[in-house]
């Protein structure tokens, strides 16, 4: 076989390689540049979009440890209101407890007051009628009236020695 060149330069091969050359430029200015700037336009909404991503986080974790805050502050305030609730039930329970007791106290000194001047009153009931069968029972032994005022005074003087005697 003959030694053929492989390539060899011709007219066509120079206007090929003129042709790529000019297409190459022509697609650098109309097609490369605006592919790269929207490519770039793209990075750079990408990048401030995880820009902003990461700020709205970092507000949303601040604002969930606020009210996480406001949260345990609000469990506490309603504790210590539960807690100012109970004493002042237990305080008002013990004035209420305190105040049935004294009227429990006035109500049993009353009564016994009462009694006392019930007793009272009966035993001069029974003393008067003690005195009025005493006289009845002088009279008829002495079958003679007898003054009754200074008789009576005589049986209360000995009921009353009788009544100190006991």
């Amino acid at each position: 076989m003959a030694d053929k060149a492989l390539i060899t330069i011709t007219s066509d091969l120079v206007f090929q390689l003129i042709n790529t050359g000019l297409v190459f430029i022509v697609l650098k200015k109309l097609l490369f540049k605006p592919v790269l700037n929207i490519i770039e336009s793209r990075e750079n909404d990408i990048q401030d979009n995880l820009a902003k991503g990461e700020l709205a986080k970092s507000q949303g974790i601040a604002l969930k440890n606020e009210y996480e805050e406001k949260i345990s502050r609000a469990k506490e305030e309603g504790q210590e209101i539960i807690k100012q609730a109970t004493l002042r039930a237990e305080q008002k329970s013990e004035e209420i407890i305190s105040e049935a007791k004294q009227e429990a106290t006035h109500i049993k000194e009353k009564a016994n007051k009462d009694i006392e001047l019930e007793r009272q009153k009966v035993m001069n009931e029974i003393k008067d009628d003690i005195s009025d069968i005493a006289l009845l029972a002088a009279s008829k032994v002495i079958e003679k009236d007898i003054d009754k005022a200074k008789h009576e005074d005589l049986i209360n003087d000995f009921i009353k020695k009788v009544g100190e005697s006991k």
